[in-house]
């Protein structure tokens, strides 16, 4: 039997870690493992292939593993835990002949095309060009924006902080939620509000506008709070979903995303019953003169657990990853 590959998708609170045969692409082996619990990635891996019986000689000889940071320098420096370390350094620890590594959004990017109809919620319909440019794009601790072009040989993976655009208030209330997020922090990009945090915010700014006492700080209270019929609540997560296909409409047009966009990330799935009751549909698409083309891009949902994972076994052999 030929050897495991070692796949990872590591953020800065818990590092998931999975085995994958050569030539597949489903994850075996899942186990996710907090980052804190261990000196550094190579602890981590060490404990986690003796936790599914592949260490010693039974170990990987290949790695594929996606952070949540830059990596493309030969040392990673995680954003959000104590994890530093140089890659042939951990190369050499692990004794793999080939370690890849990736960002978290990339690899969330390269898992789509290998998700299954049964992961994917439609949110509008239309018609998806086989050969064209795909959007990925999904808000959670920030705004992780990518693209997918297919190759002759492989998906093509295209990196970019999308996120870190300008936001551009199209009505009034957006002039005035911008008013409220650049006085707190000066220039306001689209993550300032497409985030977790982002969204917190915004229901704070709401509050402002509405003379209202906040009585939630966190993006899980004030989805759960908008769940249970609280007015302001409803209008922020209504909002936060306008404001998304915005975006997602100006982020297809700068692509050409006719092969469709697909929304990623913790939060958007937990806010499926808000799509159709917000104008998520409407703002995509509400582009004037390319409102024709907008409107024919297909976005989905996507629900599948393990995209970051399918995503780095995606890229172990994919020769347009370097």
């Amino acid at each position: 039997m030929p050897r495991p590959a070692l796949i990872g998708d590591i953020g800065g609170t818990n590092a998931r870690f999975a085995l994958v045969t050569p030539g597949a692409f489903e994850p075996q082996h899942i186990l996710s493992l907090p980052c804190a619990d261990y000196a550094g990635l190579v602890e981590a891996v060490r404990d986690y292939l003796a936790r599914v019986e592949h260490s010693g000689e039974l170990a990987p000889r290949e790695a594929c593993l996606a952070f949540a940071c830059p990596v493309h320098g030969e040392r990673i420096r995680m954003t959000n835990n104590h994890w530093d370390f140089a890659k042939q350094e951990v190369q050499a620890a692990l004794d793999l002949t080939l370690f890849k590594t990736l960002n978290d959004f990339t690899a969330q990017a390269l898992g789509v095309p290998h998700v299954g109809d049964a992961d994917l919620v439609s949110v509008t319909p239309g018609h998806t060009a086989a050969k064209a440019a795909r959007l990925v794009i999904g808000p959670g601790t920030g705004l992780g924006v990518a693209g997918l072009v297919p190759g002759r040989q492989a998906w093509i993976p295209l990196p970019g902080e999308g996120g870190h655009v300008t936001f551009a208030p199209s009505d009034e209330r957006e002039q005035n939620l911008l008013r409220y997020f650049r006085n707190r922090y000066g220039r306001v990009s689209v993550e300032r509000i497409l985030s977790g945090q982002g969204l917190a915010d915004l229901y704070a700014a709401h509050c402002s506008l509405k003379g209202a006492t906040p009585r939630y700080s966190s993006a899980a209270e004030v989805t759960a709070a908008a769940d249970q019929g609280d007015a302001v609540a409803a209008d922020t997560v209504k909002r936060f979903l306008k404001i998304l296909g915005d975006v997602c409409g100006d982020a297809a047009l700068t692509l050409g995303a006719r092969g469709g966009v697909y929304l990623c990330g913790g939060i958007i799935p937990r806010l499926l019953d808000w799509l159709p009751r917000s104008r998520f549909a409407e703002a995509f698409a509400d582009k004037g003169r390319m409102n024709p083309y907008n409107a024919e891009i297909p976005v989905r949902v996507v629900t599948a657990p393990w995209t970051g994972l399918l995503g780095a076994a995606e890229a172990l052999h994919n020769q347009e990853v370097e």
